[in-house]
């Protein structure tokens, strides 16, 4: 079973809990997922083969290659984007989503309504500000749920950052907050880092939850004291590939959906 079905099948068996929904969107936006497209992509926009399903459009995504290959039962174009482009992308159109469709047990058929507060929520980014660390304590405050999303969340970070820390801090001016400190992080992905962890905040149920994202480099003398008492995650490393070109491998030019 992949991450998407586990989550589906927590999410199918506690319909009153709203965390196990939750958590199963954010399995779905974090996940590559692949997308049966009308006509080969020319690099620059992509059009997806819509479904009529009692009486939606449908645009058919899979969380695996294979299951899309047993839908189809033939040779059909497709991409492959993250579960958060795709979303971004059908956003307000009117178009719902069907997740793995007749091929595993997370089946489903997203409405467009789901597809607008999805968008909706994982637009909420965080906000910018500068402080200086006073001291450096253990992290006690946030929910084991938090942490044990924080760990899932940053599997997903490959190349983002060597390591990161968690923490709390007090700050020079004597704000107290949790924090996640990640070590030197890529400069270019410090925006997706942060957003990723307010992602993980929300779909983690937790209200009014605070977590500050910090960004050091390791020679920082902050880095001591949080290999010290700070509770540590490694980040996977990326694997070297022949660089892509496909419509939407780079972040900063996403595929135009037609």
């Amino acid at each position: 079973m992949t991450p998407i079905d586990i989550a589906f099948s927590e999410m199918e068996a506690n319909e009153s809990n709203d965390n196990a929904r939750l958590r199963f969107y954010e399995r779905l936006i974090d996940c590559e997922l692949f997308m049966l497209l009308e006509a080969e992509s020319d690099g620059q926009s992509i059009k997806p083969d819509l479904f009529e399903v009692e009486n939606e459009q449908v645009a058919l995504v899979f969380d695996k290659e294979d299951r899309l290959a047993d839908f189809s039962n033939s040779i059909v174009p497709f991409v492959a984007l993250s579960g958060r482009t795709i979303i971004s992308l059908i956003e307000g159109k009117n178009i719902s989503l069907g997740l793995n469709l007749s091929v595993a047990v997370s089946s489903i058929i997203l409405p467009p309504n789901v597809i607008s507060w999805m968008a909706k929520t994982i637009s909420k980014g965080p906000t910018l500000s500068e402080a200086k660390i006073k001291e450096v304590l253990p992290p006690r405050t946030l929910p084991e749920a938090v942490v044990s999303a924080l760990d899932t969340k940053l599997a997903t970070m490959v190349g983002y950052a060597d390591i990161a820390y968690l923490a709390e801090v007090i700050y020079d001016n004597d704000i107290h907050s949790s924090v996640i400190v990640f070590i030197n992080a890529n400069i270019d992905a410090e925006v997706s880092i942060a957003n990723a962890i307010s992602e993980t905040l929300i779909f983690s149920g937790v209200e009014a939850g605070i977590l500050d994202v910090m960004f050091l480099n390791a020679e920082n003398q902050v880095c001591a004291k949080l290999a010290k008492i700070g509770l540590r995650f490694d980040l996977p490393k990326p694997i070297n590939k022949k660089q892509q070109s496909a419509p939407g491998t780079d972040p900063d030019k996403p595929p135009i959906l037609i």
